[in-house]
């Protein structure tokens, strides 16, 4: 089995830090996974279409590892594609309480990302980003600040509000040749946690607009630049950690695959 890329921005005590490339299998506990050398970060991206994968909110290294390495296996892309799981320091102190604080390490982890990006990408031949939950405001933030254009901005359950993509981080999304969305109406997360939570952190970080989520109700109309269909339909009982695995159903392969589809620019069938 091929080894699986991750990008790590976990410093020490939850902080934020530069990040470096690992290379292993994120599956086994703890993560079987090495530091990849400066000197081969290069010659690993270069000529390749890069897809960068981040999980969410409260997701501690190795659960992150797991399922990003689940994800990788499952999506089998060809060799002219690299996946690069990102493992961001988004499990705070108190487990779900402290969602408001944590737009902060993201948006730390996204800067973070455009600079390697900017410094170690430039020879890649494209570069695409996925995200679940509160990872949206973390490829957001990093896709602001790259230097090149994106193929791909897929933003799953994103845990931001809903009209991000025309106001705080409008300049993200006209950088992306490609923008897609997955909501779901059934996120109970997204439905009752959200609101309270992001009328808190626009406290702490005064750049909200207090909406909806865009992984609930999907963008504002007229969303021209989203990708059709992103509402998931309702019946299908589709909450928030149905995204990514491990879960108790196979609902995330259904993500994956929409991820894929959207990579490869073909027609998407599904949600439906």
């Amino acid at each position: 089995m091929a080894d699986t890329y991750f990008l790590n921005f976990r410093g020490p005590a939850g902080a934020v830090c530069s990040p470096y490339l690992l290379k292993g299998d994120g599956a086994t506990s703890p993560p079987d996974v090495s530091v990849v050398p400066w000197s081969e970060v290069r010659d690993t991206v270069s000529g390749k279409n890069i897809l960068f994968f981040t999980h969410g909110f409260n997701v501690s290294y190795q659960g992150g590892a797991q399922s990003l390495e689940l994800v990788c296996r499952y999506l089998r892309l060809s060799s002219s594609y690299l996946f690069i799981g990102m493992l961001w320091p988004g499990d705070g102190g108190v487990p779900f309480l402290d969602y408001p604080w944590e737009g902060g390490p993201a948006m730390d982890s996204g800067r973070q990302l455009a600079a390697f990006c900017n410094q170690w990408c430039t020879g890649a031949q494209s570069l695409s980003f996925a995200s679940h939950s509160l990872g949206a405001r973390m490829v957001l933030q990093g896709v602001t600040g790259l230097s090149r254009r994106a193929s791909l901005l897929c933003l799953m359950a994103g845990a931001i509000n809903r009209d991000c993509l025309t106001t705080q981080y409008s300049s993200a999304a006209v950088k992306c040749d490609r923008v897609a969305v997955l909501a779901s109406h059934e996120d109970d997360v997204l439905k009752l946690a959200f609101p309270p939570g992001d009328a808190i952190a626009d406290q702490v970080y005064h750049d909200h607009t207090l909406q909806g989520a865009l992984g609930y109700d999907g963008p504002p109309p007229p969303a021209t630049s989203v990708q059709s269909p992103w509402q998931i339909a309702n019946g299908e009982n589709f909450g928030h950690l149905d995204y990514l695995p491990p879960t108790d159903n196979n609902k995330w392969e259904w993500a994956a695959d929409f991820v894929r589809r959207n990579l490869y620019g073909q027609p998407l069938i599904w949600p439906r």
